[in-house]
Formats: C-alpha cells, structure tokens, sequence
C-alpha cells in the first residue's frame, strides 16, 4: 500500500508500505479520507514526545472495512470513522499512563490502509461526506470534553471561543449553538475569520491583535461565563480580567506558549476555575458522535487535497490561514 512515511525530523515522503497479518479482534479499513491536525506538524518539527522513526502520521479518517478478524465480521463493507484514543483506561476524569493517540507510534492514516482495534470503529453519520467525517475525530472530541464535559456548558452560559478558524474552536462553536447557546463571542487573529465566524451565528468577534480587545466583550456581555482557549500565552490574563465571577476557563492547547505572571490574585478573589482538559474518553466519543448525528452537525472543511499533494496541505495548516480542517483525499468509494 502507499503510505506517507515520517522517515526523521521535516522528512515526509510517500512509500511502499507491505500489510501485515491483522491481530485477532482487529478490522483493517480502507481509508477514503483523512484530516491533517497540528499535532502531526509538530511531530513532523520534532516538537513532541517520544517521537519514533518511521512512522505514519494521521489521527482522523474515514474509510470502509475490508476485513474483520473474529466472529463478528457485520462491519464489512461499513463506513467508518475511527476513534484516535488508545488506552484511555477507566477513569473518566483523565488518561491513564499508558494513554497515546493513533498516529505515532501507532501507524496513523495517512495510508491507504489503517489496521486497529474494532472497538476503536464508530458508523460514520449518514449526513456527512466523507470528508467531512475524517475532519470529525480528533478536533471534535476535543472540543466535546472542553465544551460539555470539563466546560459543564448551559445555554444560559456566555461563551468566549478563543482562535477562531481552528477545528476545535469552530467545533466548539458549532456544538454550543447546537445545544442552544444564546450568547458566544469569538477572538481571531483574521477579520475575515471573525466575519465567517458571525455568519455560523457568533454573536461578537474580536481581533486579538487590537489594542484593549477584551474590553469589546466585556462591554457587549459584562464578561464571560466559560471561555474555551486553545491559546494561552500572554493574553490568557486577559482572559482572567473578564471573566465573570464564578467563572470557567477550559485550557485546551497551548499554541501561543505559557502565561508570563499568571494573575493569580483576580482568579482566587472571582473564584475562578482554570480546567485543563485534551481529547477525551471513549465514553465521550460516543456522545460526541451520537451528539453530531442528532443534530447534523456538518464539520467545516477548508480544503482537500490528494495525498500526493501533502505538501501542499501541510502548507495550507502551518500559515494558519485554514478555516475548518484540512483533508486528504486518500481514495473514492
């Protein structure tokens, strides 16, 4: 099979791949498409953990089953979307130690074939291209748990999405809109993706880049009850000084760095909760997708490409100028 092989650090190139015998309880699926998420680009920079050479890349994908090892072989021929957790384990506060994502060091989907575990395959909704089921995973889960699990979002809530345009912030805002959210302001580098954003329904989109850009939201809401950030760095305190009192910010990534003199004092006198949250359990995979199937949910796609093309998408994702995700077209039903 052809394969997009990580062969060392900023080294990708499409391979030969042979396919082993598959392991008992395992479905080998046939991948139709995959989504491109950050955590690939930094594997690909050498900036993550116990990276290992070579490997295939790829979280997201859907595809159709060819092959079932064990007595129940029903899922042949199925289209499937396929969960990126492994080992979670059976808390569902947090993963255990033994928690990693499909990808590295499991061979990901950037491939023409992908072999797990059955339990790790969901019925793709019937709704959903297949593009837009690969887009799914990942950034979805993510945005579930922060949202819903970790966020304990009410419709009553005033939200801030923070870094509007990546997959997770726009899932979030999707998902808050779907379970009836009244008022959601949005932050963006790009005024482009804030008017976008207020076209999906956003209610207030702010450019971080301007100067006393939190104030906005605090006059059009009086401040936030939850905000969802992908970001931190140094505006994340800005982030405490308009938090409401009693309110939640739900930490999700990192990509502007660490917070420089976290404020402290403001978030013990308003009695703030910082919640850290990443990915999410198997449970919280189910309700996802079931969550996407009830109110068809269709995920915002920015672009696709061939997988012959990777380099261009991988462009398209390190410019951060994507609104929605980034796919791969690996083969057609």
């Amino acid at each position: 099979m052809k394969a997009l092989i990580l062969r060392a650090p900023h080294e990708l190139a499409i391979q030969e791949q042979s396919l082993g015998p598959l392991p008992e309880g395992w479905a080998r699926v046939r991948m139709l498409a995959a989504a491109l998420n950050h955590r690939d680009e930094w594997i690909i920079q050498g900036q993550y953990a116990k990276i290992r050479y070579p490997s295939i890349l790829g979280s997201d994908g859907c595809g159709i089953v060819v092959d079932v090892t064990g007595e129940d072989r029903s899922l042949i021929g199925k289209r499937v979307i396929i969960n990126p957790n492994q080992e979670w384990g059976s808390d569902e506060r947090a993963q255990s130690s033994a928690y990693t994502i499909l990808g590295m060091p499991s061979a990901g989907t950037f491939a023409e074939y992908v072999d797990v575990p059955v339990h790790r395959l969901h019925r793709t909704p019937e709704h959903l291209s297949d593009e837009e089921a690969a887009a799914l995973p990942l950034a979805g889960l993510t945005a579930y748990r922060a949202v819903f699990v970790q966020g304990g979002f009410t419709p009553d809530d005033t939200l801030l999405i923070t870094g509007i345009g990546g997959g997770v912030a726009l899932f979030a805002l999707q998902f808050a809109f779907a379970a009836g959210a009244a008022s959601v302001a949005v932050t963006s580098g790009a005024s482009w993706k804030l008017d976008r954003a207020k076209e999906l329904g956003a209610h207030c989109g702010v450019l971080y880049t301007t100067d006393g850009w939190w104030e906005e939201i605090r006059r059009a809401f009086g401040g936030f009850d939850l905000a969802v950030d992908g970001t931190c760095g140094e505006q994340f305190n800005r982030l405490v000084a308009i938090a409401k009192p009693a309110g939640r910010i739900v930490i999700y990534g990192a990509t502007a760095g660490p917070v420089p003199m976290l404020d402290v004092h403001r978030i013990f006198w308003k009695q703030l909760r910082i919640i850290g949250s990443t990915m999410g359990s198997d449970d919280n995979f189910s309700q996802m997708v079931d969550f996407v199937a009830r109110h068809r949910i269709k995920p915002i796609v920015d672009s696709v490409y061939a997988l012959e093309e990777y380099e261009h998408a991988f462009a398209r994702l390190r410019q951060r100028q994507q609104f929605g995700k980034v796919i791969l077209r690996i083969a057609e039903r």
